[in-house]
């Protein structure tokens, strides 16, 4: 049995996971950070580096050797992300991982209209069936991300139409995680929607931007064959191009028209707004 760090963050060297590594570190916490690349783990007190892949599945259960609780923040976006997914849970399960506390997407379905839902409904149902204890995080689009959803020009597009997003805020979504990580008993078999306070249409959304930056952002409502092919510029492949565009077809069908107060349930704290984190960037 390894004596590391009995709690593992992968991601650490990403934007979520990094800021639940540093918030747990922060507070004492002994983790294993569980990377790919061991020369850009972040430094942190207590803890000790793990180097492994996704789809390394015999690295991975080396990796997670003793572990009790896995955060387990969902593998880059790629074709062969299910693949990643499927390995990356194989070897905690031969590891013998207690706990995974799983970044999902919410609304996650077999059926959702954002393809890449789809990947982590059956990430969520890998996990169910792995006979580890599990918890998933379902997050909304994040509010960090939606300036950048403008282009040099100021303009928003997409075939989102009137609908609303209830997005929320990455540094919310690392506080729910921290939570989680330090009981995890007390949430096993739970999944949290983690949204914002507020559900906005694009075109609130832009306002808001526009009246805290300065910087006129507006939104223009594509068809879906005007969005397939203003992006088709970038070269991307076809299940990159329609992960894009379902991001706006999705909000246009409702299905991300949810707020939720797991946020404020989960931390004791109210989650951040649109307003609050574009003045914050």
């Amino acid at each position: 049995m390894s004596t590391l760090p009995r709690l593992a963050v992968t991601g650490s060297t990403g934007a979520l996971g990094g800021l639940v590594a540093r918030d747990l570190a922060a507070r004492g916490t002994p983790l294993r950070l569980v990377v790919r690349d061991a020369d850009r783990a972040p430094d942190l007190p207590g803890s000790a580096v793990a180097q492994a892949t996704y789809g390394d599945t015999e690295a991975a259960a080396r990796a997670l050797d003793g572990v009790e609780t896995l955060f387990l923040v969902s593998a880059s976006e790629s074709a062969d992300r299910m693949a990643e997914h499927r390995s990356v849970v194989e070897a905690a399960t031969r590891a013998g991982v207690g706990h995974v506390v799983y970044t999902s997407f919410l609304g996650a379905a077999p059926d959702c209209t954002f393809t890449l839902g789809r990947d982590h409904w059956a990430t969520e149902q890998l996990l169910r069936d792995s006979g580890m204890a599990w918890t998933f995080l379902r997050d909304s689009l994040y509010l960090d991300f939606l300036p950048l959803m403008a282009g040099e020009d100021g303009v928003i597009r997409g075939p989102a139409g009137e609908g609303r997003l209830a997005g929320v805020a990455r540094s919310d979504v690392a506080r729910v995680a921290t939570s989680v990580l330090l009981e995890p008993g007390s949430h096993r078999g739970r999944t949290y929607d983690l949204t914002g306070p507020e559900a906005l249409t694009l075109t609130e959304a832009a306002r808001v931007i526009t009246e805290v930056t300065g910087r006129t952002t507006t939104f223009h409502d594509e068809t879906v064959e005007e969005a397939f092919a203003s992006r088709a510029a970038y070269g991307a492949p076809d299940w990159q191009l329609e992960a894009w565009v379902s991001t706006y077809t999705a909000i246009a069908a409702g299905e991300l028209d949810q707020v939720s107060d797991d946020v404020r349930n989960v931390t004791g704290s109210a989650p951040l707004a649109l307003r609050d984190v574009v003045s914050r960037s």
